[in-house]
């Protein structure tokens, strides 16, 4: 493994997971598709780094040169915006936000401390605070197959404003990550493709390739080609 890693749910309902990761060796792996967008600590030695990465449209495989370095992030629901800095401008993309010390990074004209996996909530109820974070209703209730009195036209609108992602390609990737749960529990190839809604399984190939960046058939090994990103259990949109 390059990597070990570890998540868990949080309190917020703006968030995901919370995850912290640590690489163990060199190597490569794949970052798999994601929808939402992180907040990522990353240390190595005395250096520390707060990132804010984007939504991911595809598979990427990328490099670990360096064992180490530890990963620390927040991983937001589809739909939660930072006004200041919306998903929508960082989709592929990711910045990092300027340091004000050892101890604190810049954001919106603010000094804030690094924040840990332990203390992540406590961080997160202060970002609520001062309304650094909010939720898109519309996206929100898109997701869900609840609109109502909006106009498809509108709901897109929303959809690539709030996530920078339309609503097709968000609903793509997290059936994508949910077939890849099914076949690492064991399920055959062709309960997936009925499961998870695909047309047959050439269409499952073709999308896991793209989104994670494997086989259906390297996915069920476990010890694919490379070792995939942060995945867990998730419900299939609708």
């Amino acid at each position: 493994m390059i990597f070990t890693i570890e998540d868990r749910l949080s309190d917020s309902p703006f968030v995901e997971r919370i995850w912290r990761a640590q690489s163990e060796r060199t190597g490569s792996f794949s970052s798999i598709a994601m929808s939402g967008w992180d907040m990522v600590v990353s240390r190595y030695r005395d250096k520390t780094y707060m990132t804010v990465r984007g939504p991911e449209t595809r598979a990427t495989l990328l490099p670990v040169t360096i064992v180490g370095t530890e990963f620390f992030g927040i991983r937001f629901k589809v739909g939660t915006v930072m006004p200041h800095l919306p998903a929508s401008s960082l989709v592929d993309e990711d910045v990092n936000l300027p340091d004000a010390s050892s101890k604190s990074f810049w954001l919106n004209g603010s000094a804030w401390q690094f924040p840990t996996y332990d203390n992540a909530d406590t961080f997160l109820d202060r970002l609520v605070h001062h309304d650094l974070l909010v939720r898109d209703p519309v996206v929100e209730t898109g997701l869900q197959g609840q609109l109502k009195d909006v106009s498809i036209r509108t709901a897109r609108r929303h959809f690539l404003r709030t996530t920078g992602l339309s609503q097709s390609t968000i609903r793509q990737i997290e059936r994508a990550r949910y077939a890849t749960v099914l076949l690492r529990e064991g399920n055959s190839i062709l309960d997936v493709v009925y499961e998870a809604g695909y047309y047959d399984q050439p269409q499952l190939t073709r999308s896991l390739k793209y989104y994670i960046g494997q086989t259906p058939t390297q996915i069920m090994q476990k010890n694919g080609p490379q070792q995939l990103s942060l995945l867990y259990k998730t419900e299939p949109l609708r």
